[in-house]
């Protein structure tokens, strides 16, 4: 069994390293070579065609037929794609997939994986292929858009199983106050029917009604009680935080107590709140990945959506890394957080490692009131939930293990 065990370890190290450490590595096997299993040169043969800079691929027995080595980006047609996707998705675990999918976009250009409908069926969706999708939306081809949208539905429709009971729980506890307080508000007294039901108690010498029982609505679920905005930047950089963005804004925009807007920008403002609400796919494709930035432009224009300072949440999803005028972003967040507006920067919301931003425009918002960090998708509704309750989101985040 040791035995075994060893000539295992010595076959995962061949597949990492390649054909290249074959020699090296079979003496460390106890019968002196080193023979992989039918099913590890499959498992070879796939990952030669993307990594193997040697341009050899290996024995391709049974294999996936790719017939080019890890530094090949030629000769691959739509057959051999095809078998190789394949291949790829049978014989490695499903993370390992995705990961093997993007490094075979990324290091090979094998952007054709997309523009072929048979090929794109075959590949297994995830955030970064949808982030490749909306890049390339442009040159996609007529005949494959029809199952790139269905890709990217995919995952829109799991990232929003995932985070819309969390959300919907996190501003229900926040605006559902009444059940806490044993004092009611007149702002929240249904008169409808708080004078339907006391119509028996009219007193006819004073001519008024005298109410036994007063009537509220539930707080949670009157309509637009809040307004929503949230400020996208869609430069290239932000891709992962686009989607999360995207999809969070349309549970938002499904939420009647929420009056949502939601901008995207680079260096021009677009109004995409109209598609958000009724399909975050439409959305998605009305992103248009790439050029500069100018927050400020954007936050002038979401200005006008401000009503009640008090009852609106600000949120920009930026780096920060402003191409416009600095100063003046910087002065119209300051006004807006002394209006009574709650503010906050995500620098990054994704599951992804700390991101890079402008650390001294971040540190400057954060100083008037205005904290900026990175946020898992996870973490996000119990910081809107602090946000709409009131609480110090500098400390909140802070205790929840944010940036």
């Amino acid at each position: 069994m040791e035995e075994n065990r060893k000539e295992n370890t010595v076959s995962r190290w061949r597949l990492i390293l390649g054909q290249e450490a074959e020699s090296q590595l079979a003496s460390c096997s106890e019968v002196g070579r080193l023979d992989l299993t039918e099913e590890e040169l499959i498992m070879d043969a796939a990952l030669a065609a993307i990594y193997d800079e040697s341009g050899t691929a290996g024995s391709t027995k049974g294999g996936s037929g790719t017939g080019a080595g890890r530094g090949s980006s030629s000769g691959h047609g739509a057959l051999h794609l095809s078998k190789w996707l394949g291949d790829v998705r049978s014989f490695f675990p499903e993370d390992v997939v995705s990961i093997i999918q993007n490094d075979a976009m990324e290091r090979k250009g094998w952007k054709q994986l997309l523009f072929e409908p048979e090929l794109l069926a075959s590949v297994k969706p995830d955030i970064q292929l949808v982030g490749t999708l909306l890049s390339l939306k442009g040159k996609i081809p007529e005949k494959t858009k029809d199952t790139a949208r269905l890709l990217v539905k995919a995952v829109v429709d799991e990232l929003v199983k995932l985070l819309e009971t969390d959300i919907r729980r996190a501003v229900t506890g926040a605006l559902n106050k009444r059940q806490h307080s044993p004092l009611p508000s007149l702002s929240g007294l249904d008169w409808k029917r708080t004078i339907q039901r006391n119509l028996k108690h009219y007193d006819t010498e004073r001519r008024v009604i005298i109410p036994e029982k007063f009537y509220y609505f539930d707080r949670a679920q009157r309509s637009r009680e809040w307004t929503v905005i949230i400020d996208i930047d869609q430069s290239g950089s932000m891709a992962d935080s686009i989607i999360w963005a995207s999809v969070i804004g349309s549970i938002f925009a499904s939420i009647p107590a929420l009056n949502t807007r939601v901008v995207v920008f680079d260096t021009e403002v677009v109004d995409l709140t109209v598609q958000c609400a009724n399909d975050p796919v439409d959305m998605l494709f009305g992103i248009q990945l790439g050029g500069g930035t100018d927050i400020h432009k954007s936050v002038k224009y979401c200005e006008q959506f401000i009503e009640e300072p008090k009852k609106t949440l600000f949120i920009i999803v930026s780096d920060l890394y402003e191409g416009g005028n600095q100063s003046g972003l910087i002065r119209r967040m300051r006004e807006m957080r002394e209006s009574g507006v709650r503010t906050m920067c995500l620098l990054a919301l994704s599951d992804k490692g700390k991101p890079f931003y402008d650390e001294g425009l971040a540190k400057q918002l954060s100083r008037d009131g205005t904290p900026c960090f990175a946020c898992t998708p996870a973490l996000l509704p119990t910081l809107v939930e602090g946000a709409l309750k009131g609480q110090d989101l500098a400390e909140l985040s802070k205790r929840i293990g944010t940036l």
